[in-house]
């Protein structure tokens, strides 16, 4: 085996694992949520305005863990993808550091904002290590 081989398989490992766990600990965090709301009231008053919103946010944001997961089977059929990974990770801390800035959110929230920028940073170590090995895309589409 040479050194490009087990660098390759180093990488698609290191891939898999990071998406397994991202998906299964999003599922951890995101699940209790649909059981939150009444403990959202007593803690964050006032009682949420639109849940519609809020059980949407969780139920888009759990479809991503599913996604997660998918990917950590074959990272490397997903390179292309991996981009609108980088959003999914970016823009709920983005708007939560910026609703803090402007005294909108309470400080508490800043942790899971921040666990998603970790992630965050992960998912581009995945693609920068995967799209040098990753199958030529076909003609016309993303890489």
């Amino acid at each position: 085996m040479g050194a490009m081989e087990t660098e390759s398989g180093a990488a698609v490992r290191f891939a898999r694992r990071v998406f397994l766990w991202a998906g299964i600990v999003g599922i951890v965090e995101l699940v209790p949520l649909y059981f939150a709301e009444p403990a959202i009231h007593r803690m964050q008053p006032p009682p949420l305005t639109h849940p519609d919103f809020y059980y949407g946010f969780v139920g888009v944001a759990l479809a991503w863990q599913v996604a997660f997961l998918i990917l950590s089977r074959d990272p490397l059929r997903y390179v292309s993808l991996m981009p609108a990974l980088f959003l999914e990770k970016l823009l709920y801390p983005a708007s939560t550091y910026g609703l803090f800035a402007l005294g909108r959110v309470s400080p508490s929230v800043l942790g899971p904002a921040t666990l998603d920028l970790v992630w965050l940073a992960l998912f581009v170590v995945v693609w920068l290590k995967l799209r040098r090995i990753a199958p030529p895309a076909p003609a016309g589409a993303p890489r």
